[in-house]
């Protein structure tokens, strides 16, 4: 079910994904070659504490096999959903996507960016610019009355056109209340076809780009999503609201680029 959001919702949900906003940033200060993963984490999980509000992802899922970090954070050609380790580093010229939700007073925040990681070849920093730009492209379509696949058509044309993959076996999705909510928002389709958008709509749009095939597969952990090729893939979202003539943006970078404008970063 779709549940269209009062003005007064969409601003708590705007209070969460600015404090989704802060976090990436205040974990952003930390990424440099040698940091483990697992120090990420805890930066993020104390910063989101500290604001009175609770980590989204940290025991998501099956009983069985919760989530136990409080970020998503995939190295290279992990595409998403990598457990957060004492025994992973980041090293020079890697690429890391960190995707952070959170809950406050009720509803959710959520969205990524993939940082590189001190000076990273060309090549993958023009993936990482193309991934983030088709994220604007599909958020441009994210207006009163169209489709879904108008959004989800104009992340696959962008960076099919550069040569890149889209991966289809994961999607953006609605959020609100609940951290997955109606419609599932693919980033690949046809234009004018899906779920009709309407106005209140509260949608977390994420492309998925890879440098090879979109295939995918699942590690024995039940969570990190790698490339089948092993080739890096980006990541970047946004929690937006559907408007009339122009979606509205919740989530910010801005955080994001004043504290990395002077590396790598700044020209992604």
């Amino acid at each position: 079910m779709i549940f269209l959001k009062s003005e007064s919702e969409i601003e708590k949900m705007r209070t969460s994904a600015q404090l989704v906003s802060r976090t990436l940033a205040e974990v952003a200060k930390h990424i440099e070659p040698g940091v483990t993963t697992a120090k990420l984490d805890r930066v993020a999980e104390e910063f989101i504490q500290k604001h009175d509000a609770r980590p989204a992802f940290k025991g998501y899922g099956p009983k069985s096999n919760p989530f136990p970090g409080t970020l998503c954070i995939s190295v290279n050609e992990e595409v998403v959903h990598g457990i957060p380790s004492e025994k992973r580093e980041l090293k020079e010229g890697d690429i890391v996507s960190i995707d952070c939700g959170v809950e406050k007073e009720g509803y959710f925040g959520d969205h990524a960016y993939t940082f590189a990681v001190g000076e990273c070849d060309p090549k993958t920093i023009k993936l990482l610019r193309t991934t983030l730009e088709s994220l604007y492209e599909g958020i441009d379509q994210a207006t009163h009355g169209n489709k879904v696949g108008d959004i989800s058509n104009a992340v696959q044309t962008y960076c099919e056109a550069e040569g890149y993959g889209v991966v289809r076996d994961l999607v953006g999705h609605g959020l609100g209340k609940s951290l997955h909510e109606d419609p599932s928002v693919p980033n690949f389709g046809k234009a004018g076809r899906g779920k009709r958008l309407r106005s209140g709509m509260t949608l977390a749009v994420e492309p998925m780009i890879t440098l090879g095939s979109w295939k995918v597969k699942t590690l024995e952990d039940g969570w990190t999503v790698v490339t089948a090729d092993k080739k890096n893939a980006a990541h970047f979202e946004h929690d937006i609201v559907v408007r009339e003539g122009k979606a509205e943006i919740l989530s910010t970078f801005d955080y994001i680029r004043e504290i990395t404008k002077n590396r790598i970063n700044a020209d992604i």
